[in-house]
């Protein structure tokens, strides 16, 4: 494919370099690879990027801040939000900045790798950054398409409790809807069901509050116990661990790549995105965290929704109860289609031809094929292993961490060089140890946690 580049795109769409004369004149327009083509197309607005940085981040996922408010207790867990949200939003538009600032020099780079290999040099885009973000992404659909089939399956049996369907047929028939929304040609095409995703996350979210606050202020309310359980070992892990849940929901590793569909020129577009994402993240992770260990104090479930059922009966009114799941499963499909745009990416790179049409059989037949194979991959997955929650605990401390709480900053002084005795360096530089630290003890204690939970283990397992 002569004059194809995939690692950056001087031009993309139309956009030109506003760089010098010299720079302007020297960048000329190229060819782009077919999964920057096709799947990351350069069109949309700035209220598209936050639709689809409000679903990659606002994710049932925060349903499990009050279990990690648990091991925390009052002041560690509000704190350790607040700092995840300062931390991302402050890395976040560090990332965006220096995207802006290679695009200006007639460098667009589309995919964080791409990034990573232009600044740092091809080994870290192509043996660290591309493996981890791949890891992360991947997993992160495994564990949606896992968490849909729990969620299908708690509906079931609040409507049949004698039901004797298993958890992986659950998994199967969410992984079906997921078979249909892969076949979404863009990530750009995303922007109005991510639009959906966003009112989505708020409603369940605002269920999750008010369910917690009607329960936990009932005469039948659980008596509220703030204290940390376990011996020292045990808080010391838990509180790693929870340290890891908090970093690993306010995590994105897609940034590039969701500023990729932004149409040119790109300059401030990222940061009103931003914006948005974050009004959504402030209102939905800390009325979710703060209600739900308010109610159930250290017996908060990994599922805020699994305390509204005791001994499978509802604690709430069933309708409730079943509107909220529902709206949890429909932001799920949401989330796991988001995370696979750098798998789709990478295959349409792969076995599509940038010469051919979009939609010509040349092209749609190779993507039918490979996004089937790749949803029923991570369907299986999911099926298989009903204790992924472990294993993505895992993948969040190597991946999540690096991604969104270290690269930045390594790669905001690196692009900038900052003065050594400045105060940029060193608020960057410190936060990136700071992380990378946890990050390890994160690692430590998700492997600790697995072992511990390995004799649970079986595969396809109804739990």
């Amino acid at each position: 494919m002569g004059g194809v580049r995939s690692n950056s795109a001087e031009l993309h769409d139309g956009e030109v370099a506003k760089a010098s004369p010299i720079a302007s004149a020297a960048a000329a327009p190229i060819e782009l690879d077919a999964g920057a083509q096709f799947v990351l197309k350069s069109r949309g607005s700035w209220i598209h990027c936050g639709y689809h940085l409000s679903t990659s981040i606002v994710a049932p996922a925060l349903l499990s801040l009050p279990f990690a408010f648990a091991s925390l207790g009052w002041t560690a867990g509000i704190l350790c939000l607040l700092i995840g949200a300062v931390v991302t939003f402050y890395a976040y538009n560090l990332l965006c900045l220096v995207l802006e600032h290679n695009a200006n020099l007639g460098h667009r780079h589309l995919r964080f790798r791409d990034m990573a290999n232009h600044i740092l040099g091809p080994l870290w885009g192509k043996y660290y950054v591309g493996p981890i973000q791949f890891l992360v992404c991947y997993g992160a659909v495994v564990g949606c398409t896992l968490l849909g089939g729990q969620c299908l399956k708690a509906i079931y049996l609040l409507s049949k409790p004698e039901g004797n369907m298993k958890l992986y047929e659950f998994v199967i028939i969410f992984g079906g809807l997921m078979l249909i929304l892969a076949q979404i040609p863009s990530f750009h095409s995303l922007r109005y069901i991510n639009m959906v995703s966003l009112i989505l996350s708020l409603t369940y979210s605002a269920c999750a509050t008010a369910g917690s606050v009607y329960y936990g202020s009932s005469s039948k309310g659980p008596s509220k116990d703030y204290s940390i359980k376990g011996n020292d070992e045990t808080r010391i892990f838990g509180m790693f661990n929870a340290m890891a849940i908090i970093a690993t929901t306010y995590g994105n590793g897609i940034i590039p790549e969701i500023q990729a569909t932004i149409a040119p020129p790109v300059k401030g577009k990222m940061f009103k995105g931003l914006c948005m994402c974050y009004a959504v993240v402030l209102s939905t992770f800390f009325s979710v965290s703060i209600s739900g260990y308010w109610a159930f104090g250290n017996q908060a479930e990994g599922l805020i929704l699994s305390n509204f059922l005791k001994d499978g009966k509802s604690l709430l009114p069933k309708w409730f109860i079943l509107m909220t799941n529902a709206f949890t499963i429909l932001q799920l499909s949401a989330v796991a289609v988001v995370y696979l745009q750098p798998t789709n990416e990478i295959l349409e790179q792969a076995f599509a031809d940038a010469k051919s049409g979009q939609f010509s059989a040349r092209n749609v037949v190779p993507r039918l094929i490979s996004r089937s194979l790749s949803v029923a991959v991570a369907t299986t997955l999911a099926a298989m292993l009903p204790f992924f929650g472990d294993i993505n605990a895992l993948i969040g401390a190597f991946g999540f961490l690096p991604l969104d709480f270290v690269l930045p900053f390594v790669l905001f002084n690196a692009t900038f060089k900052p003065s050594k005795r400045g105060l940029t360096f060193w608020v960057n530089t410190t936060i990136a140890v700071v992380f990378s630290v946890i990050g390890a003890a994160a690692a430590v204690a998700a492997v600790r946690q697995i072992t511990l939970d390995a004799k649970l283990y079986r595969l396809f397992a109804n739990v």
